[in-house]
């Protein structure tokens, strides 16, 4: 391993995590493993490109150094970033897997017992077959979820690094909520998130920031598409802040006009909700408890509306296509799964049909605690309410009243 001082973290934080994978490996059996998905890579290496969609793999021997093959433009990421010695850099025009294969064979683990992730996005069924079919004297294992149970806790360095990536996530939130305003367009909203977001030290996120106006509310997923803010209408913001690929995400809802008794009734479930879940929320409490809790609380409204959803996943490293690793664990009814110090989670007390056509947020990224839990955040959880004229009407009052006051 490269001893080196300009990584996320110190030498000591990834011979760790080098260590547990290789004791997970021994107690099961195998000789070696290929990490394919790019938050593992992160994860073990440092290693981080946004060319992932081009194969790329980190061998593990259980007693030799990790080898990492890449596509040639990208051997510059494991030079330049991370402790990783021997690199098997293929061209565009190679053969990735026959370059794996290769590897493992002149390595000694042509006839031994290796994992792979099966369930990695980035290595696809057409190229697993490749690989089952040249490596016909070992025996291929899968390992799926191998690297990601040291994932599931993250250490003191990562919980510091967390803490930027709210910051950022926060400072995007706060300028977003002022700009969702009437007058504006979705597209201002979110230009108003990214350049508060990045300037406050966030990187480019997994997922860029969900602002969504009035009925569009109501659609999964949705995120600017250029309308324009009515008045009296309602804006769901959902951010996450990135910073060196983690994450920390929070929902927060904007009202323009006065607050009616429904979306008064919406705020209040989501807030006791999480302030319940936190006042709870500690080491041994299971999943099913967690999100029992939840979803009780916000099921019991008289506005219409329900949690669609989990009541919350993992957060934590991610590359795009989602911020979230809910893949390792999310809050959902029936897992019995006990929380442990270090877990990170973003609980999202979400609203979806209040008044039959409004979904409002107001969401929290916390880490379980020794003895309890503690938020990454500061801000309000109250709705942000922008009474009287804003947006347009604002602008064109203050031009009236300066034009008045004129000589």
């Amino acid at each position: 391993m490269k001893q080196r001082d300009d990584m996320t973290f110190p030498p000591a934080e990834y011979e760790r995590r080098l260590t547990e994978l290789r004791e997970r490996m021994d107690k099961r059996g195998l000789d070696a493993v290929v990490i394919t998905d790019p938050e593992n890579l992160m994860y073990l290496t440092d290693y981080q490109t946004t060319g992932y969609s081009f194969f790329q793999a980190l061998v593990v021997p259980l007693d030799d150094e990790p080898v990492m093959i890449t596509r040639a433009m990208e051997e510059s990421n494991v030079i330049a970033r991370t402790w990783v010695e021997r690199t098997r850099p293929y061209p565009d025009t190679g053969d990735a897997i026959q370059e794996l294969v290769l590897t493992l064979k002149e390595g000694g683990l042509g006839t031994k017992r290796v994992g792979y992730e099966r369930n990695s996005y980035f290595f696809p069924a057409y190229q697993q077959d490749r690989v089952h079919t040249s490596f016909q004297q070992g025996v291929l294992m899968d390992c799926f979820g191998i690297v990601e149970a040291g994932r599931a806790t993250k250490s003191e360095a990562e919980i510091a690094v967390m803490r930027k990536a709210a910051r950022a996530a926060e400072a995007g939130m706060a300028a977003g909520l002022e700009a969702a305003v009437p007058g504006n367009t979705e597209n201002d909203v979110a230009a108003a998130i990214s350049s508060a977001m990045f300037r406050a030290g966030g990187e480019f996120p997994a997922v860029m920031p969900y602002v969504a106006s009035g009925p569009r509310s109501m659609i999964g997923h949705a995120t600017w598409e250029g309308r324009t803010i009515e008045p009296g209408e309602h804006v769901f913001l959902e951010v996450g802040g990135c910073y060196r690929r983690y994450h920390a995400a929070l929902m927060r809802t904007a009202v323009n006009g006065e607050l009616s008794p429904t979306m008064y009734e919406a705020q209040e479930r989501m807030k006791l909700a999480l302030a319940e879940l936190k006042s709870l929320m500690r080491p041994g409490m299971t999943v099913s408890d967690a999100d029992s809790l939840v979803r009780r609380i916000i099921s019991d409204n008289t506005v219409g509306a329900r949690l669609v959803t989990r009541s919350g996943y993992s957060i934590g490293i991610a590359f795009p296509p989602s911020w979230d690793e809910g893949y390792i664990l999310s809050l959902n009814p029936g897992d019995f799964t006990a929380l442990e110090p270090g877990m990170t989670f973003h609980v999202i007390p979400w609203m979806w049909g209040v008044d039959g056509d409004k979904t409002v947020g107001i969401s929290d990224t916390i880490r379980i605690t020794d003895d309890g839990c503690e938020s990454f955040f500061t801000l309000d959880e109250d709705f942000t309410v922008h009474e009287g004229p804003t947006g347009g009407d604002a602008a064109l009052q203050e031009t009236t009243t300066e034009a008045e006051v004129l000589p």
